[in-house]
């Protein structure tokens, strides 16, 4: 009788034991200590890039855990589905990281105000000014609507999913309510959140993770982002309870509960790989290289990142999941959630590792070529630095006539139809492939990369050097094709197609490379980045500082599993969760 009795007591308070909790605040100490070694590691850099990276990732992957665990509450009480109600104080608790989230959120809102990190372009208020992109998004891509919108957003999604957890443990109190006014308060809740909660985490993910990106935009990233953060909690769902389960808890929670959350994990899987082959394959059949570069940089410079994503978080869960009876082995179902959540933490960490190194360089090549003006400095982003180095050393060079002095790119300015070229080879300029005066240095062979000599040739040869651009003697047909392609002169129409931009080199970015090569092995001959820790792929300090995130986020979910049954005993679909069956 007395094991009964402890039995059901276990069924309805959760005690946080001293060996849990001492596990995961020995975790969490280790993640403080990797992310504070992180810090120092990478200090030489001037910038501490690796420890604010490391930061956002671990906020937003875990903060973004917790909003999706309060979305499936609110989706599947708004859909009258009870089958997850058994363990839904597993979702609650985990919901209620949003307060810690949003204070992890707060340090790096401090850091962008105090311009103590650099992880955003658009922070870098020279920069903006001098880039019409930045410009054109600076009403949204600002300090203020960073700090406004994740401290106003996050606030409401906990103020709404802290209303609904009241108002379940209220519930549970209240033994003489037979019309479920909890319910349909619950669910009231639930219908405000859902449309809020769609509008908001879109925005917040544009600017917390796309953004590093600054030129580069997806209308399917807030989708993709948001996928990949339902799995890792779907995931971490079946860990926990697989634990609890062992430990003489959640004993209502069976096979077919199981069941269902591996569907759950199965089908989110695909939908999410729908969402990175619809992504990938519209930018890769369209090559527009404003789009191009988001996917370019990673597939060149983090292929083993990029592939083992797909590996990780696709084949893997299609492989295992697909039989039905693998969703209701708990050593299959754990090994596979194991897998798929550290997946999904790794393409968090390619979305935003491949772009904060590119700022982190950017930063160093400017340090190096203007030495001594601050580390406040503009950052120009490296495939654009290129496009307006090379227009402005064209720009520079007042090549004057002789007959009336003056500049050459004033008076061949409109020289964009083959009868102007050929007045401009008449009179002995040296033009580029779109009839333009370049500037010649017989001592740099540099500057000779796409001009040509004058001559009664009417083939005008294009760049030596193609990057993304049409292979030689293929695309253009002649000088006025060639003219008008010129004509389209917005930075971003050529990124990464460098087959216009390269076409000079001063001195000061032959400086560069060397710092370049330095600062993470980038090569400007063929555009790569070599293997650079913590960026390429997690380090030591990364795994470290991730298990801290970790343990820090479970010791905060089973301290709130503490403070309430564990079964809602007054929950109006209870009975349909303890028979589900499927």
């Amino acid at each position: 009788m007395a094991s009964i009795r402890i039995e059901e007591k276990s069924q309805e308070n959760f005690v946080f034991s001293s060996r849990a909790k001492t596990t995961t605040l020995v975790l969490m100490g280790v993640g403080l200590i990797c992310l504070i070694a992180s810090y120092f590691v990478d200090g030489g850099e001037g910038h501490h890039m690796r420890f604010w990276t490391n930061l956002l990732h671990n906020s937003v992957f875990f903060l973004g855990i917790a909003a999706l665990a309060g979305f499936a509450l609110a989706a599947f009480t708004t859909a009258y589905a009870g089958w997850f109600v058994q363990f839904k104080r597993v979702w609650e608790s985990f919901a209620s990281f949003l307060l810690p989230g949003l204070f992890l959120m707060g340090i790096l809102i401090v850091g962008l105000f105090l311009h103590s990190h650099h992880i955003y372009h658009w922070n870098d208020e020279a920069a903006v000014a001098g880039d019409e992109i930045l410009t054109h998004k600076s009403s949204f891509l600002n300090k203020f609507w960073y700090a406004g919108g994740t401290i106003l957003f996050v606030g409401i999604w906990y103020f709404l999913l802290g209303k609904m957890r009241n108002i379940s443990i209220a519930e549970d109190l209240d033994d003489q309510d037979t019309e479920f006014s909890y319910y349909r308060s619950y669910k009231k809740y639930a219908a405000i959140f859902l449309p809020i909660f769609g509008f908001t985490s879109a925005a917040l993910m544009w600017q917390w993770i796309m953004s590093i990106d600054s030129h580069w935009y997806s209308t399917m990233f807030a989708w993709y982002a948001t996928a990949s953060l339902f799995v890792a909690m779907t995931a971490l769902t079946i860990m926990l309870l697989i634990y609890l389960k062992s430990r003489g808890y959640f004993l209502g929670v069976n096979a077919e509960h199981f069941h269902d959350l591996g569907k759950y994990l199965f089908a989110i899987s695909i939908f999410w790989t729908y969402l990175w082959f619809s992504q990938y394959m519209l930018i890769w059949y369209a090559n527009v290289g404003e789009e191009t570069i988001y996917f370019r940089e990673r597939q060149d410079n983090y292929a083993v990142l990029f592939w083992a994503n797909l590996a990780i978080n696709f084949l893997l869960p299609f492989f295992i999941l697909m039989r039905n009876d693998t969703k209701r082995k708990m050593g299959t179902l754990f090994f596979a959630s194991a897998f798929v959540f550290l997946g999904h933490w790794l393409d968090y960490f390619q979305m935003i590792k491949p772009g904060a190194r590119l700022t982190l360089i950017e930063l160093e090549e400017h340090t190096t070529t203007h030495d001594g003006e601050g580390e406040h400095a503009t950052m120009e982003h490296t495939d654009e630095a290129h496009a307006a180095d090379t227009e402005d050393d064209v720009n520079a060079e007042e090549l004057v006539s002789e007959d009336d002095e003056v500049p050459a790119e004033e008076k061949y300015a409109d020289a964009t139809d083959v009868e102007e070229i050929d007045n401009l080879r008449t009179e002995g300029q040296n033009v580029n492939s779109a009839g333009l005066p370049v500037p010649t240095d017989p001592n740099n062979p540099r500057l000779q990369v796409g001009a040509q000599t004058v001559s009664d040739s009417n083939d005008v040869p294009l760049t030596t050097e193609f990057r993304g651009g049409p292979p030689e003697g293929e695309g253009i047909d002649g000088p006025r094709e060639f003219a008008a392609i010129m004509e389209r002169n917005e930075t971003d129409v050529f990124e990464p197609n460098h087959y216009i931009q390269e076409q000079y080199v001063d001195d000061s970015e032959l400086e560069m490379v060397g710092h370049l090569e330095a600062a993470g092995g980038h090569s400007e001959e063929d555009h790569t980045l070599g293997f650079k820790s913590g960026y390429t792929l997690p380090g030591l300090l990364e795994i470290g500082t991730f298990l801290g995130f970790l343990g820090g986020f479970l010791f905060f979910t089973l301290g709130q599993l503490t403070k309430a049954r564990l079964e809602p005993r007054h929950d109006p679909y209870l009975e349909e969760s303890l028979h589900h069956h499927t």
